[in-house]
């Protein structure tokens, strides 16, 4: 089953100043680390259950954009994830039960 949660990163997050300061757009690194709040928030499982199999940056995103994170866990324990703004693709990717021990 998909899951949604809505995201705006604001015009004033401080990533901006120095991410392209006469044409901000928002840093791959901060559109991931909300897509591993939300699933964490969502799923219930810490950061250290899984590690990042793949992740692909298609468009960029300018700050004040909404878009939706949509994630999904399937029967093998890997979660899928997308960020969309509308029908434009943001960021795929995928995260894999990690192979740590805790």
């Amino acid at each position: 089953m998909n899951k949604q949660t809505s995201l705006s990163i604001a015009a004033d997050h401080p990533a901006f100043a120095g991410h392209f300061p006469n044409a901000p757009i928002v840093p791959g690194v901060v559109l991931l680390d909300e897509v591993i709040h939300v699933i964490v928030a969502d799923s219930g499982l810490t950061v250290t259950a899984w590690q990042i199999s793949s992740v692909k940056f298609l468009s960029p995103l300018k700050p004040g954009e909404s878009v939706i994170i949509v994630h999904e866990q399937l029967a093998n324990g890997s979660i899928k994830f997308e960020v969309l703004e509308g029908s434009r693709q943001i960021v795929t990717g995928s995260f894999a039960p990690s192979n740590r021990i805790s």
